[in-house]
């Protein structure tokens, strides 16, 4: 399956860190109801898996791990039943594992050596990150034109006001974010603010052709 295939119109993909497998019923539930039925579970607290299991069982939700770094955690997160992988940097153990697997992976990238590698893996779609700290568009849009068959899902500092321009670029398949699943909005368990900022992510990655029925 390819990231396209598992990214779908999905073009803002929420980057959840939750540790409650006890919320993520309500999670998923909030992502569906803002119209954004997609989530990368990072692999950065103790439950990961077991939330990104809970919110897998979902049949609507379109669910992913994030911050795998090594090939151990490929299994595990495809044992919990991810549908794509996600990491902070190129690891070729994490790839070729998620290759044996069939399993979607998407590597972070920063430099133009690491897309190279990318490419020799046989990847053309790759995290840029962290986006904002690596120079934030302008270096996507250098890195685009060096390499105009790869395209980037940028990660890292990305606000609901940044997003836009990104989005706006030929070469990005989407963007990762946090501010529809911030920490403080799960903490408080402030689902109509997840539901609500998601439906703003979801206006903001649609083309206002696709809103008004105008010729794109």
């Amino acid at each position: 399956m390819s990231s396209a295939d598992v990214l779908g119109s999905h073009r803002v993909v929420p980057v959840v860190v939750l540790d409650d497998a006890g919320a993520a019923d309500d999670l998923g539930a909030a992502l569906v109801a803002g119209g954004l039925p997609v989530a990368e579970v990072t692999f950065r607290t103790p439950g990961a898996a077991a939330v990104l299991a809970r919110m897998a069982a979902r049949p609507e939700l379109l669910v992913g791990a994030g911050t795998v770094i090594t090939a151990a955690q490929v299994d595990l997160a495809h044992q919990a039943g991810a549908r794509f992988v996600v990491s902070p940097g190129l690891s070729a153990a994490v790839v070729r594992r998620c290759q044996e697997l069939d399993l979607t992976v998407v590597p972070g990238v920063s430099t133009a050596s690491e897309i190279i590698a990318a490419l020799d893996l046989g990847l053309e779609t790759v995290k840029l990150f962290p986006a904002e700290a690596c120079g934030g568009l302008p270096t996507l849009k250098a890195l685009a034109a060096a390499f105009p068959q790869v395209r980037f899902v940028p990660t890292g500092g990305i606000t609901v006001d940044s997003a836009p321009a990104y989005l706006a670029h030929p070469a990005v398949r989407a963007v990762g974010g946090s501010w529809m699943v911030a920490p403080d909005l799960l903490a408080a368990g402030r689902w109509d603010e997840v539901t609500a900022r998601s439906e703003a992510a979801v206006r903001l990655a649609t083309p206002t052709s696709a809103l008004t029925g105008a010729p794109s």
